[in-house]
């Protein structure tokens, strides 16, 4: 299993994935919004979408879980 995390504080702007999905590393599954920045977290890993903690508005923190690969 893998998580995906995030980057640097902020908004989550667009989650582009659902539990079930497949995910290729390297593929931008969520949108921050920082600072009027559109900032695209990807994946690190190949995997099917287990689990998504956080919806779309949610402010987030750096090193923040944002959804679960296995």
């Amino acid at each position: 299993m893998s998580q995906v995390v995030a980057s640097m504080a902020g908004s989550v702007w667009k989650i582009f994935v659902a539990v079930g999905d497949q995910v290729e590393e390297g593929q931008d599954v969520v949108i921050l919004e920082s600072m009027k920045m559109e900032i695209p977290i990807a994946a690190e890993s190949s995997g099917v979408v287990k689990q998504i903690y956080v919806q779309e508005g949610d402010f987030v923190n750096e090193g923040d879980v944002l959804l679960e690969l296995e």
